[in-house]
């Protein structure tokens, strides 16, 4: 290849719109290959850092840092399936959020549609801490946070004074759970639960469909971050995908 199909650390951070450091520390960290050095010392990228370069911009809004790394870099080593089941476990991470999201909802339409229950006739299972922690799949600890927080009311057994969660407080941890992993700060999450406490559950229901919509949102652009990984591995990687035996 002549010198004038290389590309200068300065030009590919130009066409990737971001700094010349950044364009050092992508590929310190693998995230593009290493480029290969002129004469005098000068990193000289090609058309395939470029590629690489906007298949990574693409993937993280919609598969983070963490996971954009991780795909890319196995991809770098060659190993072409450890980076389809890293995309694949991402997508099945989504997969469980969405119908976390869509259980969550049906149990908010199903309390509003609910009159309250009369006085003595309501008479739910409890749980103790650690077994309510496991139902939502958090740790203990985060149950004692997010009680110091206002944001779970447990009853105290009257012997033990073990914690115990009634139906009510379990649907507020489950609430719980769902707006802080969509990173909505406690002042709001303790407003949604008032909201619910009190009769209203539209605020409750608007915050879980407003997850709702960004995790759709979140799942489209990790189908369009697709598009750039497919024309990455065919022009450069097709080596390493196997079809019947056949190199494609």
């Amino acid at each position: 290849m002549t010198d004038h199909l290389y590309l200068r650390t300065r030009d590919l951070a130009l066409a990737g719109h971001i700094s010349v450091q950044q364009v050092r520390n992508y590929e310190a960290s693998g995230l593009i290959p290493k480029a290969q050095r002129s004469p005098s010392g000068y990193r000289l990228y090609t058309q395939q850092h470029l590629v690489a370069l906007k298949t990574v911009k693409s993937m993280v809004p919609g598969y983070g840092w963490q996971w954009t790394a991780a795909i890319i870099q196995a991809l770098h080593r060659g190993e072409l399936s450890t980076a389809f089941a890293t995309i694949d476990t991402r997508h099945a991470e989504l997969a469980s959020k969405r119908l976390q999201i869509e259980q969550t909802l049906a149990a908010l339409h199903t309390l509003a549609a609910q009159p309250a229950p009369l006085p003595g006739t309501y008479h739910p299972q409890r749980f103790r801490v650690g077994e309510a922690a496991k139902q939502v799949g958090v740790r203990v600890s985060a149950l004692h946070f997010w009680e110091q927080q206002g944001l779970l009311q447990p009853l105290r057994e009257q012997n033990s004074h073990y914690r115990l969660y009634d139906e009510q407080q379990m649907r507020r941890l489950h609430i719980v759970v769902l707006l802080r992993d969509a990173g909505y700060d406690s002042k709001v999450i303790l407003s949604v639960l008032d909201e619910l406490a009190a009769g209203r559950p539209e605020k409750a229901i608007a915050a879980v469909e407003a997850r709702s919509e960004e995790l759709t949102r979140t799942s489209w652009v990790c189908i369009e971050a697709m598009a750039f990984f497919q024309r990455y591995v065919s022009e450069f990687w097709a080596q390493h995908i196997f079809v019947r035996g056949s190199t494609l």
